[in-house]
């Protein structure tokens, strides 16, 4: 009997990912709330999209004020707040409210009081100028329609010298290539400085100029 549920609710998941899955090839549709224990496992055969792998390569050190934008239910937010620490400052930023719940729960839970959280979409001017020394998107740039205004607005956020760390996974449904990618950072502005990782995800790190984007 418990073997019949247990498969019924795999299938349930299953078929609810692949709806989601296929509507995202036309629509700009942010990962449900109730995957959002999907999100939280890391790929084992994506070794770049790993949670670890990526904030490694950030070389983050205690003080640091870094965004998490798109941050769903904390996979990153959370050690980058440990991270940081006391000093430090780490902001989940993610359009859907439901998902920065999670994220305040389980900061709540951990004591991370270096740890808060914005509910608002990217590239609306909800960003303070020129306050973080990274930030990070993972996964979600193809779920925003105007990615544009999304990378100017991080743009600015970001100090002199700042980076922002794109990665991407061919396992989710709104992947986008590296040429695309780097071709839509550098109009914003930004410079590559690294290029990590494979055909299943890779990572690009771009880093702001000193000069005033105009």
């Amino acid at each position: 009997m418990q073997l019949g549920i247990g498969i019924a609710l795999i299938v349930v998941v299953a078929l609810g990912w692949w709806i989601w899955r296929a509507a995202s090839r036309r629509l700009f549709l942010p990962c449900p709330t109730w995957l959002s224990w999907m999100v939280e496992l890391d790929n084992p055969f994506a070794r770049e999209h790993q949670a670890k792998q990526i904030i490694e390569r950030l070389a983050v050190t205690p003080g640091m004020a870094i965004l998490d934008a798109g941050c769903g239910p904390g996979r990153l937010a959370i050690p980058l707040a440990s991270a940081t620490g006391p000093q430090g400052e780490v902001v989940a930023m993610d359009a859907q409210p439901a998902m920065t719940a999670i994220v305040n729960q389980k900061a709540r839970d951990r004591g991370l009081h270096n740890l808060k959280t914005l509910s608002a979409p990217l590239g609306r001017g909800a960003l303070t100028e020129a306050h973080f020394e990274r930030v990070l998107l993972v996964a979600v740039l193809g779920e925003i329609p105007d990615q544009k205004s999304a990378l100017l607005e991080l743009y600015h956020t970001l100090k002199p010298g700042g980076i922002l760390s794109i990665t991407e996974t061919l396992f989710d449904p709104h992947y986008q290539n590296r040429k695309g990618v780097r071709q839509l950072a550098e109009e914003t502005g930004f410079r590559l400085r690294n290029t990590f990782g494979n055909r299943l995800a890779y990572t690009m790190h771009f880093e702001k100029g000193e000069a005033h984007h105009p």
